[in-house]
């Protein structure tokens, strides 16, 4: 298949239109040419390495939130450090990320009535965050006894085993194990 690489740029001065390399300048070679050609893809915009690097997520406390994190769901404190809000005002920025990731949560505080009332709330009562981890028993247990409330059982579907439970917040996230055997 003929791509957009494929087809050489028109010299200055040249009369010929631009064709596919080493096909003969003529009105169906251009024809052709143009047919064929494929759009750019996705990572020739943003090169090989595309990510998520972090999702905010809306607090109450900054020390309240990293203490639920790291102590009951594990994951690592990327980063604690001091920062200022657009209008100068102090404020963290919190980044907390499971073990092994790629992808953060950046841990905001609330800031205003409109942000403190999506507290909580931010997928509007659905699931909103998927925590993936490899002994849903083991995981599950450590989450208990961190006081975490579950809401639903665990239960077994055919893209693995699952809970859903509720952040310090209340925002709803399912914790997702490996497919029953």
């Amino acid at each position: 298949m003929l791509t957009h690489r494929d087809v050489r740029p028109q010299a200055a001065g040249d009369q010929r239109s631009a064709v596919p390399a080493g096909l003969v300048a003529s009105s169906a070679a251009l024809i052709f040419a143009v047919e064929t050609m494929e759009p750019p893809r996705p990572e020739d915009a943003y090169g090989r390495c595309v990510h998520i690097e972090s999702l905010a997520l809306i607090v109450r406390d900054y020390d309240d939130a990293i203490r639920f994190f790291v102590e009951a769901l594990g994951f690592e404190l990327v980063e604690d450090s001091p920062a200022t809000t657009n209008d100068g005002r102090p404020k963290r920025w919190v980044v907390v990320r499971p073990p092994g990731g790629q992808t953060g949560l950046l841990l905001a505080r609330a800031d205003g009535d409109v942000q403190a009332g999506a507290v909580g709330e931010q997928f509007a009562g659905r699931v909103g965050l998927f925590l993936r981890v490899d002994d849903f028993d083991t995981a599950r247990q450590r989450m208990l006894d961190h006081g975490v409330r579950f809401v639903t059982e665990p239960r077994d579907e055919p893209y693995g085993r699952f809970a859903v439970f509720l952040d310090l917040e209340g925002n709803r996230w399912d914790l997702l194990g490996p497919p029953s055997k």
